[in-house]
């Protein structure tokens, strides 16, 4: 996946959407449309999870241990600390849930549920109860053979879907919400990529550009249209053409690009809380309120991105490097089993 350059561009560009979409919000302003960066994440995740399983080894449990290790050590990390936060101020935490059961049910990715949606303490984790929940469906079709696994991993997350119009409540309710469907979309297009499926780069940046106008456009005409539609469409239009425009015509990747994409997940999990931080110190500075919007944003986004070099990229080498040891004995092991079978026989013999 490091090589698929455009993917980790997007996933910088998501997650700095969201975070001024965030603060847009706080200050009463128009970007209602960079939350649409969640839903180029729920692309990106199915479009990844495909491309890194297909025509490989099955194995549901080395799968479901390293999605762990990349998501929950720093949620907890960071839902830890935002309880502490809203304990110390409530007043800068509005829309936050603290509770007993809210903590431990965040932790678990089991949040209280309001309104039909997920409610966990790190507000904006409630993608990542979508995204834990994919990684296990996913992890399950994987134990079926590779050529069902497409049709039961799409049809899977259509059912879910289905079964949402029954009326359901609470967990059913909140789990089966049309926007998996955007997970689909992102296995369509890994699926598509996997197969050499080739475009032309002026056809592949033609799906980018519309993905892009689609966004500004559902916002302007029709802001009510269901989710899915409104921004997951586009978003799987600025995915595909984004990779297969790469494809088309390969690029050496800019550093910095990529970098904010290695950090996008601290980027993403780590703002709001940051945000919180950094809006108390301009109003002690008394930065004009002019300024404290884009002020607000840059710093915020720098000091998520320095916390991935501080906490997240040491934290998931330590925790990966155990995986990796793991790895080489169990491939050790492997190995040396035939040797041991043959010594085991020419032992029965003697």
């Amino acid at each position: 996946m490091n090589d698929i350059h455009s993917v980790q561009y997007l996933r910088g560009f998501a997650a700095v959407a969201v975070v001024c979409f965030h603060i847009s919000e706080q200050f009463g302003g128009p970007f209602t449309v960079g939350a649409a960066g969640v839903d180029v994440f729920f692309v990106i995740s199915g479009f990844i999870m495909w491309v890194t399983t297909a025509g490989r080894p099955a194995d549901p449990l080395r799968f479901m241990w390293r999605r762990i290790v990349r998501i929950v050590p720093l949620y907890w990390i960071v839902t830890m600390l935002t309880a502490v936060a809203i304990l110390v101020k409530p007043q800068f935490f509005f829309g936050h849930v603290l509770s007993t059961e809210n903590l431990v049910g965040s932790l678990l990715f089991l949040p209280i549920v309001q309104d039909g949606s997920l409610h966990p303490v790190v507000i904006q984790g409630w993608t990542l109860c979508y995204e834990m929940m994919f990684y296990a469906i996913f992890a399950l079709v994987l134990l079926l053979g590779e050529k069902y696994r497409f049709a039961a991993l799409t049809g899977a997350l259509a059912v879910m879907v289905v079964l949402n119009l029954a009326v359901l409540r609470g967990y059913a309710e909140a789990y089966t919400s049309p926007i998996v469907l955007e997970f689909a979309g992102g296995v369509v297009v890994g699926r598509l990529w996997m197969k050499d499926v080739r475009l032309q780069l002026l056809p592949a940046i033609s799906l980018i550009v519309i993905g892009f106008l689609l966004l500004i456009a559902t916002q302007v005409l029709d802001p009510e249209m269901p989710r899915v539609l409104r921004w997951g469409i586009p978003a799987m239009l600025i995915v595909a053409g984004s990779v297969f425009a790469e494809r088309a015509k390969p690029f050496r990747p800019m550093a910095l690009l990529t970098f904010f994409g290695n950090a996008s997940y601290s980027i993403y999990i780590w703002h709001v809380l940051v945000t919180v931080l950094v809006t108390g110190i301009m109003l002690r500075l008394g930065v004009p309120p002019a300024w404290q919007p884009t002020t607000i944003a840059l710093v915020s986004i720098v000091l998520s991105a320095l916390l991935y070099l501080v906490i997240e990229k040491p934290l998931t080498g330590l925790l990966k490097s155990g995986i990796r040891q793991k790895d080489s004995a169990d491939q050790a092991a492997a190995r040396l089993a035939p040797a041991l079978d043959r010594n085991r026989g020419l032992k029965r013999v003697g």
